[in-house]
């Protein structure tokens, strides 16, 4: 481990370095005393996380940045404490404006399409004021709602679905409530707002088209008759693709609905064959539910070659490294690292060859 060098601009007189090799040995006993397996890669991280808190000592930090830390961690750890207890639930965020009155197009369109997710078998995020996020638990109901409460001097309480759930959770900072809502869901569905709505629905956009976040469908929807997709898909297009800000390939990061029920198929068709992704070295592993034919694969070869840096897209089992859904099927390529528009149109492709049938096949035998 790197050695740091530390000034403190206080007078405190002489500072224990937190890196020296017998106060680590310290933290390891904690560690082991709380049941923590110090070889583990996991003890190594929460050792590495209170060594930096330590080091918040000799930096010498200013109290109301030891409490914006503090809190902002806090927060992260007992969210994931509340999410934790639902691994296997889908889950879509919804976005949209907590102004639209109960009676708007846009609110009876959430209601509808929250409540077809939810008979669906999703779990549902939202903000869990009103407006549409109201609209986006009445849906499926509190039993399939999450709500992820923002404090604002004018929003107070939580909607009246949600209020007093062991499933909503309270934040004060913007940053880590957003972070739970793109890191826990599968899907995102916005709907029309304001700033707040625009600020999500980018940093939804955003995450995915750089790669820092899980590929996922985003769908927009709105009430019968409405125009405010059509306008801001008309920006997308005019400004931001005509002006060379984004690349063709990256419209394929979102999909602009025709109704809630619309909606639901696009989102249904994304996991049809597509299970999860992640990158292995500079390989980009796509898992799947069942394997393509081998015609399939050849097709994605010359259909998405400007994909691949080296070699060929290929459909193996996992690698060694990987510890989790071992028994799924994998296509795998050395990626170039961009072009990530290109790769949901990969994963598109995917889902629309028929998969290989072997049920009757021993899994050895699949590869």
């Amino acid at each position: 481990m790197m050695t740091e060098t530390t000034t403190d601009t206080r007078d405190a007189g002489p500072l224990r370095r937190v890196d020296d090799p017998q106060f680590q040995e310290r933290m390891d006993a904690l560690i082991a005393e709380c049941g923590g397996d110090t070889e583990s890669f996991d003890s190594r991280l929460i050792r590495d996380m209170v060594l930096t808190s330590l080091k918040l000592i000799t930096d010498g930090r200013e109290t109301g940045e030891l409490k914006l830390m503090n809190a902002a961690f806090k927060e992260i750890r007992y969210a994931y404490r509340v999410f934790q207890q639902y691994p296997h639930l889908m889950k879509i965020s919804i976005f949209g404006s907590a102004r639209t009155p109960p009676d708007h197009p846009d609110y009876r369109a959430a209601v509808d399409f929250s409540r077809l997710m939810a008979e669906s078998g999703w779990g549902v995020i939202t903000g869990a004021g009103d407006g549409i996020m109201k609209a986006g638990h009445e849906g499926p109901g509190r039993e399939s709602s999450f709500g992820l409460a923002i404090r604002l001097p004018f929003e107070t309480t939580a909607n009246t679905v949600i209020h007093g759930d062991e499933k909503l959770i309270h934040f004060r900072y913007f940053f880590t409530r957003k972070l739970m809502f793109v890191s826990q869901c599968d899907a995102v569905a916005i709907f029309p707002g304001g700033f707040g709505t625009q600020d999500e629905a980018f940093e939804s956009l955003t995450l995915v088209q750089t790669g820092k976040g899980a590929m996922m469908p985003i769908v927009m929807l709105e009430g019968e008759g409405g125009k405010y997709w059509h306008h801001w898909d008309n920006y997308v297009r005019r400004s931001l693709l005509d002006g060379g800000f984004i690349s063709p390939e990256d419209l394929n990061l979102f999909y602009c609905a025709k109704s809630p029920e619309d909606a639901l198929q696009h989102i249904q068709q994304f996991y049809v064959n597509y299970h999860s992704s992640r990158y292995v070295g500079d390989d980009l592993v796509i898992r799947m539910k069942r394997p393509l034919m081998e015609g399939d694969v050849e097709r994605l070869n010359a259909e998405f070659g400007a994909l691949v840096k080296e070699g060929t897209i290929h459909q193996r089992g996992p690698y060694d490294v990987e510890d989790e859904f071992l028994e799924l099927p994998r296509l795998a390529f050395t990626h170039t690292r961009s072009r990530i528009g290109l790769v949901r149109r990969l994963i598109d492709r995917v889902n629309e060859f028929s998969p290989e049938d072997t049920s009757d096949l021993d899994p050895s035998e699949v590869y």
